[in-house]
C-alpha cells in the first residue's frame, strides 16, 4: 500500500520579498503625514503612524526618506531633519515670495537680544551676569524675557556660587527654528588674538568703546562677535516662521534706562 504523497509547501514569491523590503510605497505615505503635521517627526513616530499592523523596519524608513528628500530636489520644498525629527519646509531660496502672505512683516530682533542669544549658544550653560560681563553691558530682563517666550532658551539648573543664579541654556525649538540637528552644526569660531582685531570687531557690532578683557575673555567676545552674525542671518532666513504672536514684549515701565532698547550699546561718557 502506497502512502499518499504530501504536497510541498508553497515558496514564498520573491516578489513579495522584494515588495515588503521595497521603501517606494512609503514614500507618498510619508510625504501625507509630514505635510499635514504642524510639529517635525522622529523616525519612531513615523514608524508608529505607519504601523499596518506592523511597523516598518528602521532601514527601510530611512532609506524611503531618502527617497522622498530626493523627490523633492526640483520642487519648492525640501526635507530636512532638525533636533526634533524630519519635516517638510519651504526653500530659503522662496522665503521672500512667501513671505508676502502675510501683511505685517515680522519684527525684527535687536542686535542686543541676538548678541544674548550667540552667548548662550555657544557659552552655555551661562549665567545672566556672565552674559553681562562678555557683552560689557547690563542686560534688561526684557531680552531674557523674549527668549524664554520664544522658546528659545530655557532655565537649565543654579551655579553653585554665591547667590545660586539661574544658568541658561538653548532648546530644541531654536535648533529648529535654525533648521539645525544639533549645536555641533554652528561654525566653529576662531579665537581672535590680535587686540587690534578685537576692537575692530566689537566696533562693527555697534559697541563703540574699548574693553578691558582678560585673555581668557578675548576668546568669549570673539565668540559672541561671529555668533550673532551666524544667529541673524538663520532667524531671517525664515520670516514664516515668526508670526504676530512672537512680537516682542514691550519693556515695562523703568526709572532706569533699557541698555537694550536700541540696536547699538550706548558708549559710556
Amino acid at each position: 500500500m502506497t502512502s499518499p504523497e504530501i504536497a510541498p509547501a508553497e515558496p514564498v514569491m520573491d516578489a513579495e520579498i522584494e515588495t515588503s523590503a521595497d521603501p517606494r510605497p512609503l514614500v507618498p505615505l510619508l510625504e501625507a503625514l509630514l505635510l499635514a503635521s504642524e510639529q517635525p517627526l522622529t523616525v519612531d513616530q513615523l514608524q508608529r503612524l505607519l504601523a499596518d499592523p506592523e511597523p516598518p523596519e528602521r532601514r527601510r524608513l530611512r532609506a524611503a526618506l531618502t527617497l522622498l528628500g530626493e523627490d523633492l530636489s526640483t520642487r519648492a520644498v525640501e526635507l530636512v531633519e532638525v533636533a526634533s525629527g524630519w519635516r517638510m519646509q519651504i526653500r530659503p531660496l522662496h522665503a521672500q515670495t512667501v513671505a508676502r502672505l502675510w501683511h505685517e512683516k515680522p519684527p525684527r530682533l535687536t542686535r542686543a537680544l541676538l548678541e544674548t542669544l550667540a552667548i548662550i549658544c555657544y557659552q552655555q550653560p551661562v549665567t545672566r551676569g556672565e552674559v553681562e560681563e562678555i557683552r560689557g553691558v547690563a542686560l534688561s530682563p526684557n531680552i531674557i524675557r523674549t527668549l524664554l517666550e520664544r522658546g528659545w532658551i530655557r532655565e537649565v539648573g543654579v551655579k553653585e556660587v554665591p547667590g545660586r543664579p539661574t544658568l541658561f541654556g538653548t532648546t530644541l525649538q531654536l535648533l529648529d527654528d535654525l533648521g539645525l540637528r544639533s549645536l555641533d552644526q554652528l561654525p566653529e569660531l576662531p579665537a581672535i588674538k590680535d587686540p587690534a582685531q578685537l576692537e575692530a570687531a566689537l566696533a562693527g557690532l555697534g559697541a563703540g568703546t574699548p574693553l578691558a578683557l582678560s585673555a581668557g575673555r578675548e576668546a568669549e567676545v570673539s565668540a559672541a562677535t561671529e555668533a550673532t552674525a551666524t544667529v541673524e542671518a538663520a532667524v531671517d532666513a525664515e520670516p514664516e516662521t515668526v508670526g504676530d504672536a512672537d512680537a516682542e514684549p514691550q519693556p515695562d515701565p523703568d526709572p532706569d534706562p533699557d541698555p537694550d532698547s536700541s540696536s547699538s550699546d550706548p558708549s559710556p561718557p
